[in-house]
């Protein structure tokens, strides 16, 4: 049995994300998608598309407390530590000259 996605729109440091989750596919795995949608592909520390698949164990969402918002934004505030991403966003912010 599959069950419906649900959608949810939040805005992590002023970029508008739409995180999709799937909790059980095939009855065998569950699907997290989440892509920035405003600015529209904008690079995210996850992924520089600005966006991304996880395919994951069903119930791991909800093992953690089950709020898909407040589990994909604490893994881009970690991931948005890493010295990768802390180079991206300052390039981003100077603009570059050539």
């Amino acid at each position: 049995m599959e069950y419906p996605s649900l959608a949810y729109r939040f805005i992590w440091q002023g970029i508008t994300i739409e995180a999709t989750y799937t909790p059980r596919m095939f009855n065998a795995i569950a699907l997290l998608q989440i892509r920035s949608i405003a600015p529209d592909r904008a690079p995210l520390p996850i992924s520089t598309e600005g966006w991304r698949s996880y395919y994951h164990p069903i119930g791991t969402i909800e093992a953690h407390g089950g709020d898909v918002v407040a589990q994909v934004t604490a893994w881009l505030d970690e991931e948005a530590t890493k010295p990768a991403w802390q180079a991206q966003a300052q390039s981003s912010r100077q603009g570059e000259l050539f």
